[in-house]
């Protein structure tokens, strides 16, 4: 007993902690993009060759698609009774299918790309906010704090939110080249041979090989602007050379329109999205990311800023800290309720406690003991695993309650501790397997479950099944040999009444029960009855997957009409931001410009990104 408990101590603290427990998304999304279409062309020559690709996918369950000007979005769910392991090869099937269909797409399509990584949770999520830095050195100095969190212990993944790429913006004036009389061609070729990469061959230096490369490429913006440019007047035929600086303005600055922009209290900022692996240690990966980031922070320069936008670490330590106390909270109530039916005498008045010492010490035992088990089985801690736990404890007291109850009993008609033992286990153990049994198989159709529901679920099943028999083996095989040792019940004086068979309250009871045998009939009557009213009330019930979170944070989705730009959206944000920020209550406010946030939390429905959507 004593090497279990210390196994379950060990299991519990490597036991991997999460919000959820891990779930195989069935969905993957498709993107083309076709500049310069329209939303039927995008229809008609890109989205319906997909989707009609997709139909003989194998497993194939739902597809839905959305169609823009210039974009194609294709959602492809496959069956939730598809099992895990296939759903890697149903991915690669989509990709090589629409692979070999990609050449009958018009000449122009971008992509498609693929996302089957649709269900990424980013419980962590971090910004970087700077003061006289340009987006795109704050850009560089991300780039550097996700390499340092890449190397901490269970993440999986760091995704950067936010960031603008650059372009170097030529604009030619169209006055200026038909003064000069030049052709916009003639430029246009000019600067794709000068910045062209082309192999100029290898020179073999005896002992080497020596790459031979062309010069010239541009290596600044000034570089660009100096380019000689050597103009033909298609007018006169007369030529020159000129600088491109005296016939465009040649700038550096951000893709436009922009793509996502992320603002955090009231700043734009960038952020970093940070995934855990399968079966990590949410907690411990949160304690590891608290010492990265405070490491990393004194490396950064003066103004710019590392802070936390999302913390589920937190959440996930405040959901086992919850569990910690409902079970020490538990065990209070069981004990103190064994204490008193188990040891309560009345003649004279005391309390014997023995009895509920021994059911006492069953409980972190069996826990101990389930603990061991789904480690073995991979079962991590989380809020079905321990809601699963919390089910089991009002159940595993059950067992070891009768066999100590029968041992008192046995005690006090004069058996000795070992025949009482024995006579414990003789007669409880096959009733109490049977019992124990048809309690679990009530949770057997959530472990056969074949879809996304039974995968969720199903630590409902395992966790309470395995606690439920252990407790029965610990039942019948620890609790007899310490009650053995505990338990210091004494046989009753002969002819003595015995005082629990004796009270009023028992022989009111014994009469209800006489008179619900004669009158079987009326007795099975209000059984059914109260069955039917049963499965009426239970369609009343409201029919709900997930719970409603108690997260303290509030999703608003601001929506523009279609074909707002991005500009819109965030102006919109912005005095969203303001408004809030007069809120005494809002401790913090972050918005996802032309996006919606990334999935922060399992049951959270991503919004794609759109220019007239803000979250």
């Amino acid at each position: 007993m004593v090497v279990l408990l210390f196994l379950g101590a060990a299991a519990y603290f490597n036991l991997g902690q999460d919000e959820d427990p891990p779930f195989t998304f069935r969905a993957m999304v498709i993107q083309a993009y076709w500049p310069g279409a329209s939303a039927q062309e995008v229809a008609e020559q890109v989205t319906d060759k997909i989707e009609k690709t997709l139909q003989s996918v194998p497993h194939a369950d739902k597809i839905r698609s959305y169609t823009k000007p210039g974009e194609s979005i294709t959602i492809f769910q496959i069956q939730e009774k598809t099992p895990p392991p296939e759903v890697t090869s149903t991915w690669y099937q989509v990709r090589k299918k629409i692979g070999d269909m990609r050449g009958t797409l018009p000449s122009g399509v971008q992509g498609p790309y693929f996302n089957d990584e649709f269900g990424d949770v980013y419980g962590s999520i971090f910004a970087l906010s700077s003061d006289g830095f340009s987006m795109e050195e704050l850009r560089e100095y991300a780039d550097k704090v996700r390499q340092h969190l890449l190397r901490v212990p269970d993440v999986a993944k760091v995704e950067m939110f936010g960031a603008q790429a650059e372009r170097i913006y030529i604009e030619l004036s169209q006055k200026r080249l038909v003064q000069l009389g030049l052709d916009f061609n003639q430029v246009l070729g000019q600067l794709n041979a000068q910045n062209a990469v082309e192999g100029a061959g290898v020179l073999n230096a005896g002992s080497d090989n020596i790459q031979v490369r062309v010069a010239g490429k541009f290596d600044s913006v000034q570089a660009l602007k100096d380019l000689s440019i050597r103009a033909v007047n298609v007018n006169t035929g007369a030529a020159s050379n000129l600088r491109l600086a005296d016939i465009a303005q040649v700038k550096r600055g951000y893709v436009d329109p922009a793509n996502v922009k992320v603002r955090h209290q009231g700043k734009e900022v960038l952020a970093l999205g940070i995934s855990m692996v399968k079966g990590g240690d949410i907690i411990a990966m949160g304690k590891h990311l608290e010492a990265t980031v405070a490491a990393v922070q004194k490396d950064l320069p003066h103004g710019v800023e590392l802070s936390r936008i999302q913390d589920q670490p937190k959440a996930v330590e405040r959901s086992v800290g919850e569990f910690i106390q409902v079970l020490i909270e538990a065990v209070v109530v069981f004990l103190g309720a064994s204490f008193i039916s188990l040891g309560l005498h009345t003649k004279p008045l005391r309390i014997d406690v023995w009895p509920g010492m021994v059911v006492g010490i069953t409980i972190p035992l069996v826990l101990a003991i389930t603990f061991v088990s789904m480690f073995y089985w991979g079962i991590g801690l989380h809020k079905i695993s321990l809601g699963s736990l919390i089910i089991a404890l009002g159940l595993l007291v059950d067992d070891a309650i009768i066999a100590v109850e029968m041992m008192v009993r046995k005690l006090e008609e004069g058996y000795d501790k070992t025949r009482a033992a024995t006579f414990a286990y003789d007669v409880t153990a096959m009733p109490m397997l049977t019992g124990t049994l048809i309690t679990a198989v009530g949770f057997l159709p959530i472990g056969m479950a074949k879809s996304g529901v039974g995968e969720y679920t199903f630590a409902i099943f395992a966790v309470t099944s395995a606690a439920l028999l252990i407790s029965w083996l610990v039942s019948v095989y620890f609790v007899p040999y310490i009650g053995s040792l505990l338990l210091r019940t004494h046989a009753r004086a002969p002819g003595q009444a015995h005082e629990l068979f004796d009270t009023p309250f028992y022989l009111r009871l014994r009469a209800l029960v006489d008179w619900c045998v004669q009158h079987r009939w009326i007795t099975i009557g209000l059984t059914v009855l109260s069955f039917a009213i049963g499965i009426v009330g239970m369609g009343r019930v409201q029919q709900q997957f997930f719970p409603d979170s108690s997260r303290p944070e509030l999703m608003v989705e601001l929506w523009l009409p279609e074909g707002s730009t991005i500009e819109q959206s965030e102006a919109l944000a912005k005095r969203f931001e303001q408004r809030m920020f007069q809120e005494p209550t809002v401790g913090s406010v972050s918005v996802w410009v032309g996006s919606g946030v990334p999935r922060f939390y399992l049951p959270l429905n991503q919004i794609f990104p759109q220019g007239n959507v803000s979250q």
